[in-house]
């Protein structure tokens, strides 16, 4: 049962993303449906600010879809505050079925799977699921606020700024422009003995190799099957990792994989240190790059496996090692 793939019909029929300052001013910037620039999105406070990311993301992306909120039947959230206090602040207003979820930052495609499992298994018509994180909001959680100026490593990824939502139904036959949740295969936690919280490429990208290993053998395929095989997010030290992994292994993924993590922010211009992470991550990547061209054709199969590291503060002050999940989605182009 561990090796199972979940066959499913369920499109996304719209999205939103909303990012940050830094994040607009990364090499995706113009591709965001908004940003604010100081990041608190006219709230009072960091955490307040990431509620309202992603009561905008869901706001945005039911206005592409035409429908209001009393059309969805579930809706799937979640974030890296404690007790995922940012989804149910940020959507309670919406009145819609809620299930609470933590995945660190695979949360975004833990959210598809389940709200496409959902859909495919006709419990409810529409679902939606959103996923955010806070730069500030998670670096007061999970190390020092930035008010004190810590030192971070060269291994450390920076939290993105930014809430995503993705609207998902019921398979359209006639609409070609709908991405379509075609498989999903959950992840099994692994843990490699990294108890570094400024290194999560490296506790992440094992269980990356775990997950599409065990996709590629149940299912017969291989990496140059797909289009792009997606990671989110390993950043560049984890991204170097996951290959070197897979090369051990005798699987090449070289021209087919990138990672969200490397793509939001720019190496050379902005201090990142080893790239992106957190749950808003993946989840404003997909929305405004890899959705888009999945609508266009310009991708037309992709694996998009969602890693997240899944420790707590009082762990990581115990000195207990990070386990990882790495939750795999296969997208199609409707048609």
């Amino acid at each position: 049962m561990k090796d199972t793939v979940f066959e499913l019909q369920a499109d996304v029929y719209a999205y939103g993303s909303v990012v940050g300052e830094k994040e607009h001013q990364g090499p995706l910037g113009n591709l965001f449906d908004m940003h604010d620039e100081d990041d608190k999105f006219g709230q009072r406070t960091w955490e307040q600010a990431e509620s309202e990311m992603q009561r905008r993301a869901l706001g945005i992306a039911l206005k592409k879809w035409g429908r209001d909120a009393s059309a969805l039947g579930a809706l799937f959230a979640g974030d890296l505050l404690n007790q995922c206090v940012g989804s149910a602040y940020g959507l309670i207003d919406y009145h819609v079925p809620y299930f609470g979820l933590y995945g660190a930052c695979s949360t975004a495609a833990l959210g598809l799977m389940l709200g496409a499992t959902m859909v495919s298994a006709g419990q409810v018509r529409y679902a939606a699921a959103v996923t955010s994180s806070h730069n500030t909001a998670a670096e007061r959680q999970y190390r020092t606020p930035v008010e004190y100026g810590a030192q971070r490593t060269p291994t450390a990824q920076w939290t993105v700024t930014g809430a995503s939502a993705f609207i998902l139904g019921k398979c359209d036959r006639t609409e070609s422009s709908h991405a379509r949740v075609s498989q999903a295969m959950p992840g099994i936690p692994i843990e490699m003995g990294i108890r570094d919280a400024a290194n999560m490429g490296a506790a992440m990208a094992p269980a990356a190799v775990d997950t599409l290993e065990r996709y590629l053998a149940v299912t017969g395929k291989a990496p140059e099957d797909f289009d792009a095989i997606v990671t989110g997010d390993l950043g560049w030290e984890g991204s170097a990792i996951f290959c070197d992994l897979l090369h051990a292994d005798g699987i090449e993924v070289d021209g087919k994989h990138t990672d969200c993590g490397a793509m939001i922010f720019s190496r050379h211009t902005q201090d990142t240190h080893a790239g992106g992470s957190g749950c808003g991550c993946s989840g404003v990547v997909m929305s405004a790059y890899f959705l888009p061209k999945l609508a266009t054709g310009e991708i037309k199969d992709m694996l998009l496996i969602g890693t997240g590291a899944m420790m707590s503060p009082d762990a990581l002050k115990q000195g207990r090692n990070i386990p990882a999940i790495g939750h795999l989605v296969r997208l199609k182009r409707g048609m």
